[in-house]
């Protein structure tokens, strides 16, 4: 599958660098929503040997499974929300686009461990709003977060509040382009939240409008929000 070209410069930050930087020296990490284990496993020989990660769906759980069991990772199978582990276990969390619990982040750091965070910013795809009323800007539904739009402020709140120290908060808007409004779709459709009860069929105006407004010679072009959030447990 294609995937989309930036057209604008990325975030200033390089989410994997700093992931190997926070890893240097550490007793323990744990990877939240590790999806099918790719990232953790292009990482594995900058993280501690003792490494552990999380996924909830039934579909990602066991291909995570299979890919890190044989790289000495193991692989829960829980909510990101609610970790299975006792207090201060971990050095280091990570966190790559999953939702997340402050609180329960601090509650498994160990003191003077990091928690390192890259999320889907507020206007991420902001340009599907004008088309779908039911779009939901910036990050999954979170039912924890009433503003949609203030998530990483929620976050950042929230480490402050569980005793953490905030580092890092920082926040990158940027535009990429789609190859063609094929691509877009099977976003949409693997990312459900974006906008519930998607249908191809009964959307197709609204589709056909999107890609009439923001086609350009480097394809369909959308905005990419992320941001990055880094606290540490004072020691």
């Amino acid at each position: 599958m294609n995937v989309p070209k930036a057209v604008e410069p990325g975030p200033p930050w390089d989410y994997a660098e700093l992931v190997r930087e926070y890893a240097r020296g550490g007793g323990g990490a744990i990877d939240l929503g590790t999806g099918g284990g790719e990232f953790v496993e292009s990482l594995r020989d900058h993280l501690p040997p003792r490494t552990a990660a999380t996924e909830e769906w039934h579909v990602n759980a066991p291909i995570a499974y299979g890919r890190l069991s044989a790289l000495d990772v193991d692989l829960v199978w829980c909510r990101s929300l609610h970790l299975p582990f006792q207090h201060e276990t971990f050095d280091l969390v990570i966190d790559k686009h999953e939702e997340l619990d402050p609180w329960e982040v601090a509650r498994v750091l160990r003191p003077g461990g990091k928690v390192l965070t890259q999320q889907v910013g507020p206007n991420n795809w902001v340009e599907l709003q004008r088309f779908f009323g039911a779009a939901t800007p910036g990050n999954r539904g979170d039912s924890r977060v009433a503003d949609f739009g203030d998530i990483r402020g929620d976050y950042a709140l929230g480490f402050a509040e569980a005793g953490l120290v905030v580092t890092r908060n920082e926040e990158h808007d940027y535009r990429v382009a789609y190859e063609d409004l094929g691509l877009l779709v099977f976003m949409l459709l693997i990312t459900p939240w974006t906008i519930p009860d998607f249908d191809v069929e009964r959307d197709i105006e609204a589709l056909l409008a999107l890609e009439a407004e923001c086609s350009t010679d480097d394809g369909l072009v959308m905005t990419w929000s992320r941001f990055l959030l880094a606290a540490e447990k004072p020691a």
